[in-house]
């Protein structure tokens, strides 16, 4: 499906413009406050955050985390930003008592991708905003329920993909959108990194550390005794709670695929993947390579947790993070067009020309002229990471009621092609999918992965 063929669906309706779906709320001024709540209180969500509290006027007056130390810290972190003679920053253990404080405009969630759905109903159904991180939902079921609550109560909610507020993406896509590169039949996307031989190593099961409250921590996932591998950041190497490299790293850049090419849904899907290598407890895939068909090209993955090189395609000069040589690209992503190459990644991009004027079998390996589209060859970004734009992005929506640069929409429908490779490698089955249903054809055993059994009392809320 294209993307000019579901705009009335993403906006909640045919013919409601942004400013009413998304104006439950009075539009605020450009510099009026915005009280924020953060829920999940680990590494990413702080430095979301941290982005989040630049943009003037915005304050964190609450904060949530299952494990106890966490939430007082960062309430420890953000107590001098908040108003005198105000009630300051409290912290919870149970984000639903931070969803209760009615100062609180909207919330940044950084949990694992487990909790993500729930997080954010509960939240729209309290007149939240919510910026949630990627993967929009841990599962399809789930994201489509997602959008659904943004939409029921009109709130602004956005994924954090911040490759949709980097400008150089925006470039990328209008030179392959223009027909500069040619005709694009071709993309690949990677991702790169060596965590050989141990992985996240080995861990036994133990009683959970003070302070945490492990079952809440497991929330709609099954009940299992605590794991430190588990929790915190090594959770996104498990089933039961997130979908591995696929979700992980792949989902940013099937997103920027999207954009790029102007399209919102895979036809087919066909996967696979195994944990080769990697002697650790953990169990999504350390090698995988996924294939989908799209209307008019071929969309390949590729993943590695065995070997961090890459596939390689850089200038000298353009560095990076994770880059071990000048000719380094670990992560990235390749569009192949009948004029020439683009290499993009959060840096940047490049374009190596093919040759013009030559036809026929002396061309195939032919220097030639390049084209006159590419005399700039490269562009850097003007940041490596484009988070604090995504960020502020979201502050600007919230006051604004405008539809953000990675509306919730967009970013279940991102989220569903991870979903879906996953799908693909775990029944080890081809998938063609209904994007107009959501709806795997014909496979049942597959289409049981669309969701899953949430334990209760959550699974009331996915209903709902």
């Amino acid at each position: 499906m294209r993307r000019r063929d579901f705009i009335k669906r993403a906006a909640g309706g045919a013919g409601i413009p942004w400013s009413r779906a998304l104006g439950a709320r009075s539009v605020l001024g450009a510099n009026e406050r915005v009280n924020m709540g953060l829920i999940g209180c680990g590494g990413r969500g702080q430095y979301v955050a941290g982005l989040m509290r630049r943009v003037p006027n915005v304050e964190f007056v609450a904060v949530a985390d299952v494990h106890m130390d966490r939430a007082t810290e960062a309430k420890t972190w953000f107590a001098p930003d908040c108003q005198p003679g105000g009630p300051g920053c409290r912290a919870f253990q149970d984000f639903r008592k931070l969803l209760e404080q009615k100062d609180v405009d909207a919330v940044l969630i950084a949990t694992p991708d487990h909790w993500h759905a729930v997080a954010t109903i509960l939240a729209c159904q309290a007149e939240k905003d919510v910026y949630v991180e990627k993967p929009l939902a841990y599962t399809i079921k789930e994201g489509r329920a997602m959008v659904d609550a943004a939409r029921r109560y009109r709130r602004v909610v956005e994924a954090g993909m911040q490759h949709r507020s980097a400008a150089h993406f925006r470039e990328v896509a209008r030179i392959i959108q223009s027909g500069a590169l040619g005709r694009v039949h071709f993309v690949r996307v990677w991702n790169y990194l060596n965590m050989s031989p141990d992985g996240i190593g080995r861990a036994p099961d133990s009683a959970p550390p003070p302070g945490l409250d492990w079952d809440f921590y497991l929330g709609p996932a099954p009940a299992v005794p605590f794991n430190k591998n588990r929790y915190a950041v090594t959770y996104r190497w498990f089933w039961d709670y997130a979908g591995g490299m696929t979700t992980d790293y792949g989902t940013h850049r099937f997103d920027t695929v999207h954009e790029v090419m102007g399209v919102d849904a895979p036809l087919a899907v066909a996967g696979w993947g195994h944990r080769y290598e990697l002697r650790d407890g953990a169990d999504t895939p350390d090698t995988l390579q996924i294939t989908y068909e799209y209307p008019g090209f071929i969309l390949t993955y590729e993943a590695s947790m065995l070997n961090g090189h890459g596939l390689g395609g850089r200038t000298p000069g353009m560095s990076y993070y994770l880059t071990r040589a000048d000719d380094d690209r670990p992560h990235g992503m390749a569009f192949y067009g009948t004029n020439g190459t683009l290499y993009a990644d959060r840096i940047g991009f490049e374009v190596y020309p093919e040759p013009q004027g030559e036809s026929g079998p002396g061309a195939w390996n032919a220097a030639g002229t390049p084209h006159e589209e590419f005399r700039m060859e490269r562009q850097s970004g003007m940041e490596k990471d484009a988070t604090a734009l995504h960020a502020q992005n979201f502050i600007e929506c919230v006051r604004s009621r405008q539809k953000p640069a990675a509306d919730v929409e967009i970013g279940h429908r991102s989220a569903i092609v991870p979903h879906l490779g996953n799908i693909a490698i775990r029944t080890g089955h081809k998938l063609r999918w209904d994007s107009v249903k959501e709806e795997i054809v014909g496979d049942p055993a597959a289409s049981a992965y669309l969701a899953r059994k949430a334990r209760m009392p959550w699974d009331q809320i996915l209903k709902s």
